[in-house]
């Protein structure tokens, strides 16, 4: 569990470090990326024999779901990292960059009104619900804050 824990905390360092490193790049002081104060950082395991299916379900329907959150405002960016290793406890880790804690409080709430808003049929939403239950397990989260 210890070793889970250190591999966890690595990778989030590793991603926080590179997302800490792009806003330090020079941009425009429109770039709402550079407004980013805290991540919201959700780790997920595929099942087994699910890695390609699991992949695919974050491509075609959460990631519609995040461009409609996100285009609402409900944070400024996300991005979705695969695991090379294996010994790693998650295959997916998404990375959702927040500009304060409002962002941070309304996120859940905020992707699930885009998923209603893209699938309004509420029987079709919950058989998607169970469909990705099949596919992935959450082995963790955290909040972390970014260091510009």
């Amino acid at each position: 569990m210890a070793l889970r824990r250190r591999s966890v905390a690595l990778a989030t360092l590793l991603i926080l470090s590179a997302c800490a490193r792009a806003t330090h790049a020079p941009t425009l002081a429109a770039d709402p990326v550079a407004q980013a104060t805290l991540a919201q950082i959700y780790f997920w395991r595929a099942r087994p024999g699910q890695l390609d299916a699991y992949t695919r379900y974050v491509r075609e329907v959460a990631e519609p779901i995040d461009r409609e959150a996100q285009r609402r405002g409900a944070f400024l960016s996300v991005a979705t990292y695969l695991a090379n290793d294996s010994t790693l406890p998650w295959t997916h880790m998404r990375v959702f960059l927040l500009r304060d804690s409002a962002q941070l409080a309304g996120l859940s709430a905020a992707l699930s009104a885009a998923g209603e808003r893209l699938q309004p049929d509420s029987v079709k939403r919950r058989e998607q619900s169970a469909y990705s239950a099949t596919l992935r397990d959450r082995v963790g989260g955290t909040v972390a804050r970014l260091v510009h």
